[in-house]
């Protein structure tokens, strides 16, 4: 494959250190930008004169957008460099956040969330690429097991904000909030960052094409892909129905939406914890037993929906819930990613994509089958879940036996 000179300016020695603490906060970015609005939907779906599942589906768009943008992204930034493509999307980003917020046109909300998950794509993936060009060996292993944990603030901190900018200043805050945090990053990156590809890459679509379908036609790492979105569909589903179960059905208020949502962004981190420190035991038997496990409190939540059902009940369960999920997806993360290790990269965008999609379609499918209502339609919902998610987790199994890969030996 022949290669260009990058022409772009690198990142000087002295602002290494600060240009990596900036590669890490934009990690979150997309975390933000889903769930800092997450506690104001209720009120954008009254000021607009528009249905919740409209408003809801302003997330699923942006959920589809940055899984599609992650499936060619790479490729693009190989080709084109990191950091001007990184910088670029940041005030685009910053732009879009403007004319959602000035903008009380659905429909050109869209359109800006569909702008924001291209942009999100472009940003994450040249700060994960980031790290791959400038450090290797067990400096690089450490900063890449640093990833899960730091995007999980996102998810945690962003509603915690949200409540609070929603209830004193209104939901376009939410949004003027995310064009501020773009804009400054932007300039920090502007002094502080550059180019960190040394050889710019020739697109070769063909040769991209023919690696997505041997991975795809690798049944097994299609189904963990699905068994990731199952994982972050239970999120992602709560996120769309909770405010208006908490708000409309609860009467109460955002910031009790948003703090709802920071500790079921902490229950995933625990899962993701868990999954760590469980890695070395075998890979069936612990996803069994967590599968057991959340179809074992979804249960529970149903059938105690007829006795008690308040904030505390809801978010005892969906907390548990969360960790199984959490747990979930980071072992099937692993056990994507180590299919193709000599792939790893384009392997780790494939499943981030994928998996996106899947979220989006999904969730917003079942949203409508199951609407935002009370507790009981969210514990439907989970276990439409945990029951695909124990199908599918069968059919890897096996698979993985006829091919005779112990799933053991892949984590």
């Amino acid at each position: 494959m022949s290669t260009l000179t990058s022409k772009s300016p690198a990142i000087k020695e002295h602002h290494q250190s600060i240009a990596t603490l900036l590669a890490f906060a934009l990690i979150p970015l997309s975390g933000f930008a889903t769930d800092i609005y997450i506690p104001s939907l209720p009120t954008m779906a009254g000021e607009m004169s528009v249905s919740n599942v409209q408003v809801q589906l302003t997330l699923s768009i942006f959920l589809i957008s940055y899984g599609v943008s992650q499936l060619f992204i790479g490729s693009i930034l190989d080709s084109f460099g990191r950091y001007k493509v990184s910088l670029a999307s940041l005030v685009i980003f910053a732009v879009a956040s403007v004319v959602i917020a000035i903008t009380h046109n659905i429909y050109l909300i869209y359109l800006m969330r569909v702008i924001h998950g291209v942009t999100v794509g472009a940003i994450i993936v040249a700060k994960r690429a980031y790290f791959v060009d400038l450090f290797s060996g067990e400096k690089l292993k450490h900063y890449l097991s640093l990833f899960s944990i730091i995007w999980s603030t996102g998810p945690i901190v962003a509603p915690f904000i949200g409540g609070y900018l929603q209830t004193a200043f209104g939901w376009e805050s939410n949004f003027y909030f995310l064009a501020g945090f773009a804009a400054v990053f932007a300039i920090l990156e502007l002094i502080f960052s550059g180019e960190t590809l040394v050889h710019f890459s020739e697109f070769h679509f063909q040769k991209i094409v023919k690696v997505y379908v041997n991975m795809i036609k690798t049944y097994s790492f299609t189904l963990g892909i699905v068994m990731l979105g199952l994982a972050y569909c239970m999120v992602m589903t709560y996120n769309m129905t909770g405010p208006f179960i908490i708000e409309h059905h609860l009467h109460l208020t955002p910031v009790i939406a948003g703090y709802s949502s920071l500790v079921l962004g902490f229950a995933w981190m625990v899962g993701g914890f868990i999954g760590k420190a469980t890695i070395n035991r075998p890979f069936f038997k612990r996803m069994v037993v967590n599968v057991v496990m959340q179809g074992l409190f979804v249960l529970v939540m149903i059938i105690s929906v007829q006795f008690v059902s308040n904030l505390y009940s809801m978010i005892f369960f969906a907390f548990i819930i969360h960790v199984c999920a959490g747990y979930t997806f980071n072992n099937y993360f692993t056990f994507c990613l180590s299919k193709f290790p000599k792939n790893a990269g384009i392997a780790g965008g494939l499943t981030g994509g994928i998996t996106y999609v899947i979220v989006s379609f999904l969730s917003y499918g079942i949203v409508n089958l199951v609407p935002a209502k009370d507790e009981r339609n969210l514990s439907y919902s989970y276990l439409i879940f945990i029951l695909l998610s124990a199908l599918i987790m069968f059919f890897i199994f096996r698979i993985n036996q006829k091919e005779k890969m112990p799933l053991e030996k892949l984590v």
